[in-house]
């Protein structure tokens, strides 16, 4: 990495922890199979309406094997207020069926596993690897991918070489603690609302004063 880059990183970082100390995910879960519910509703979703959706789905299933029980139309009434509410609850089911006959109820804490499951994605698998097992992983949802690009921490247009790219940036032991925080500020300090061309953001701000 060059110099130049070294320190418009070290200036994220300096900024991020100022701005984000304490970064947490905005979607509580009480087991590694609510966060993989949750994280898969979350798909062109906000996390607001996920967390209003998943109690009345947990009181009815809260268990791989509960979820069987129920029909895809029972689910995609639950959770209908999501959106594409037949696919999610498609998935849901199918998935919820691959758990309890390929791996014995339990979510697997191992990449391709988890991606070979239905409707879950590499996003969807860091988020659940880092947060429920707490693997080292950088998921890259729409904030991350569009700070990332916008601090020129990359200049990769796919979604998987800003993710190689983020992960040069940082030592592994932050990768998750740097997810967080991107996805925290991105949606308070760095929007079309909150950061413009005459009222930058603190580190957009940062990034043009002392990077050019």
């Amino acid at each position: 990495m060059k110099r130049s880059d070294k320190k418009r990183v070290a200036k994220v970082v300096e900024c991020l922890e100022q701005m984000v100390p304490n970064p947490c995910t905005s979607l509580p879960y009480d087991s590694p199979f609510a966060l993989l519910i949750a994280t898969l509703l979350s798909a062109q979703c906000h996390d607001e309406q996920v967390n209003r959706v998943m109690p009345g789905l947990w009181k009815k299933a809260s268990t791989p094997q509960e979820m069987c029980l129920l029909s895809e139309a029972e689910i995609g009434a639950l959770i209908h207020p999501c959106g594409f509410f037949r696919t999610k609850a498609h998935y849901i089911a199918t998935l919820s069926r691959q758990l309890c006959e390929r791996f014995h109820g339990e979510v697997p804490n191992h990449f391709p596993s988890l991606e070979s499951l239905a409707g879950v994605g590499h996003k969807t698998a860091s988020v659940v690897m880092g947060h429920a097992f707490g693997y080292p992983a950088f998921p890259v949802d729409t904030h991350v991918y569009r700070l990332a690009r916008k601090w020129r921490l990359s200049v990769g247009s796919s979604v998987e070489r800003v993710e190689v790219d983020l992960k040069r940036c940082f030592p592994q032991n932050e990768w998750f603690r740097r997810h967080l925080q991107m996805i925290t500020y991105g949606r308070l300090y760095c929007n079309r609302v909150a950061c413009k061309p005459e009222h930058l953001c603190k580190i957009c701000q940062a990034l043009q004063a002392f990077c050019g």
